[in-house]
């Protein structure tokens, strides 16, 4: 895993967006077509910008997946991550990009992540976006995750450090209201992707950068096992990394 520390939040959305476009050129040259996977969350904002400004990428030769949804959660929601996206990628992309979005008020949540691990299936993912939860999750792999699950999607339950972080971000006006479930892309499908780029801003997020990057490869940190990545880059800037002995 590359550690890099940006000056601010602005910076960590370009450097993540640059890296990612680089990605996407690269296998729409040699491959013809890119798979991604694009997040969301406060994190994303400003990496989400700059992706869909990127120069020379034929979107129409990318294919976007997205890491979890809430159960339950209608895409009219306001804490919706089919909305965000829809909103700040594939809008502003014209609708040109092959968006597969996680349907978290589907019937039967069990049935939806199977629809997706067939849709998924052995593809080759060129390129993840991600962040870190302040409980060290990635995606919504919350402590303890599961390390061996080959499923590309499953469908878990939010710990509540998880759901207070949803709560603070203000998508929700009450932690009562934050669903308890989601169906989240497992911690093996993300180590997957031949490139992950990680943003990571802000002091809240300092413990569990800390756990990621100088703690044992745990379960109980899940953002850990980006340790054991080749190609993972992870944009701090300098509160989230103000935690790390080693810079």
């Amino acid at each position: 895993m590359e550690i890099r520390i940006v000056e601010d939040k602005q910076a960590i959305g370009a450097t993540a967006a640059a890296l990612g476009a680089d990605a996407i050129r690269k296998a729409i040259a040699e491959a013809g077509h890119a798979t991604i996977v694009v997040a969301t969350g406060a994190s994303q904002f400003d990496t989400l910008k700059h992706l869909v400004g990127a120069q020379d990428i034929d979107w129409s030769k990318v294919t976007a997946f997205h890491l979890d949804e809430y159960v339950g959660l209608p895409e009219s929601h306001p804490a919706s991550f089919r909305k965000y996206l829809l909103e700040r990628f594939v809008q502003p992309l014209n609708g040109a990009v092959e968006f597969v979005p996680v349907n978290g008020d589907a019937a039967d949540p069990e049935a939806e992540a199977r629809r997706l691990n067939d849709l998924i299936g052995d593809r080759h993912i060129d390129v993840c976006f991600a962040g870190i939860g302040e409980n060290c999750h990635l995606a919504f792999n919350d402590p303890p995750a599961d390390f061996d699950t080959e499923a590309p999607f499953i469908v878990v339950t939010l710990d509540e450090a998880c759901r207070r972080q949803q709560l603070g971000e203000g998508w929700f006006p009450s932690l009562e209201a934050v669903p308890a479930r989601a169906i989240s892309m497992s911690i093996r499908q993300i180590l997957k992707s031949r490139l992950i780029v990680l943003s990571v801003p802000d002091q809240r997020k300092a413990e569990a950068v800390r756990h990621a990057v100088e703690g044992a490869v745990s379960p109980a940190h899940p953002a850990s096992i980006l340790q054991q990545h080749a190609h993972a880059v992870l944009l701090l800037d300098p509160a989230a990394a103000s935690l790390l002995q080693r810079r």
